[in-house]
C-alpha cells in the first residue's frame, strides 16, 4: 500500500544557496531534497556541506520531510558528506547511483554510530545494476524509500525520451514492485520541462496510476500540479466512504456481499478505501 505519510512532492533544493534553503521552508512541498550532488559544482561542495550542516539543526521546515542527497562513496566528497550530515539526523539520507544493498548497510552503520538511528536511508535508482538489485536494496535494514533517477537511467540505457516513457517502464515497475514488497516509499523521477504544465500533469497521472507515492521535482512551479495529482480526489474520497459504509452495513445485517455503483465490494477494497481516507486526512493535516 502507498505510504500514509504524504510524499506527493519532493523538491530538490541546492545545498549551496542560502536563499534557496530559506525559501524552501515556505513552499508547499511534502519533502525537501537538500542536494549536495548534482546541484552543486565541485568547487562549491565543501562550502555547501558546511552550510547545510549548520542550517538543518536550527531551521524550521515544519512538517516537510528533510532528505539530504549526498555525493557517492566513490567520489572525493562522499565520506565527508556523511561525516557532516549523519550527526544532524535528517529524516533521510539519499544515496546516488545505488547498485548493491551493502551500500545501504554501510550508511546505516554510520548513522547508528552517530546516534541517528531514526534517520532512514533512501536510494536513487538510476543504474541498470541498481534496477536489477532493487529487491535486495529495498529490503536492506534502514531503508526508507526509492527515488527514480530517470535522467541518469536514460543516459545509461541510451534510450530516447518519449511521452509514454515506454523505455523506462520496466525499471519503473520493477522498482515499484520491490518497494511495495519491502514496504518502503516509491517516488517517481523528475519532469525536466518545468514550464510544460500539460506534460507534467500527464506524467504525474501516469506515475500515480502506476502506484508511485509521489514525484521528485526540479522547480517550485511544479508543486501545485504534482500535489493535486498525487492526492485522493473528491470522487475517490466519496467512493471510499460509500464503500466502507456499504460493507459495514452488510456485515452488521449478516446479508450477502456489498455492492456500490454496480460493483462488488470485498475486504480488499475496504483496505484500499481506508488507506485512501487516511492519506486524505494526512494531507489535510500537513497543509493546515
Amino acid at each position: 500500500m502507498p505510504a500514509t505519510r504524504p510524499y506527493r512532492s519532493l523538491l530538490y533544493i541546492p545545498g549551496s544557496k542560502p536563499r534557496a534553503l530559506e525559501k524552501a521552508a515556505t513552499l508547499p512541498c511534502d519533502a525537501i531534497i537538500f542536494d549536495l550532488e548534482d546541484a552543486v559544482t565541485a568547487e562549491a561542495k565543501d562550502e555547501a556541506r558546511a552550510l547545510l550542516a549548520d542550517t538543518l539543526p536550527t531551521a524550521d521546515y515544519g512538517p516537510r520531510a528533510r532528505i539530504v542527497r549526498v555525493n557517492g562513496a566513490d567520489t572525493p566528497w562522499g565520506a565527508a558528506d556523511l561525516e557532516a550530515i549523519c550527526p544532524v539526523a535528517p529524516d533521510a539520507i539519499l544515496l546516488p547511483k545505488v547498485g548493491h544493498a551493502d551500500e545501504i548497510a554501510a550508511v546505516k552503520a554510520r548513522l547508528d554510530a552517530a546516534g541517528a538511528s531514526a534517520t532512514r536511508v533512501w536510494a536513487m535508482m538510476e543504474t541498470p545494476l541498481g534496477i536489477f538489485n532493487a529487491l535486495s536494496i529495498a529490503q536492506a535494514p534502514g531503508m526508507g524509500g526509492f527515488v527514480m533517477g530517470t535522467n541518469d537511467l536514460a543516459k545509461e540505457l541510451n534510450c530516447r525520451p518519449r511521452a509514454d516513457r515506454l523505455p523506462m517502464m520496466f525499471a519503473l515497475q520493477h522498482c515499484l514492485m520491490a518497494a511495495r514488497a519491502a514496504g518502503i516509499v516509491a517516488i517517481d523521477g523528475v519532469y525536466n520541462a518545468f514550464k510544460d504544465d500539460d506534460g507534467l500533469k500527464a506524467e504525474c497521472e501516469q506515475g500515480r496510476d502506476l502506484g508511485f507515492d509521489g514525484k521528485s521535482l526540479i522547480h517550485p512551479a511544479q508543486l501545485e500540479i504534482t500535489n493535486a495529482a498525487f492526492a485522493p480526489s473528491e470522487s475517490e474520497i466519496d467512493l471510499a466512504r460509500r464503500q466502507i459504509a456499504a460493507f459495514e452495513a452488510v456485515e452488521a445485517s449478516g446479508q450477502g456481499v456489498a455492492v456500490v455503483d454496480g460493483r462488488i465490494v470485498e475486504n480488499l477494497h475496504i483496505e484500499t478505501a481506508r488507506a485512501t481516507l487516511a492519506r486524505a486526512e494526512a494531507i489535510a493535516a500537513l497543509t493546515e
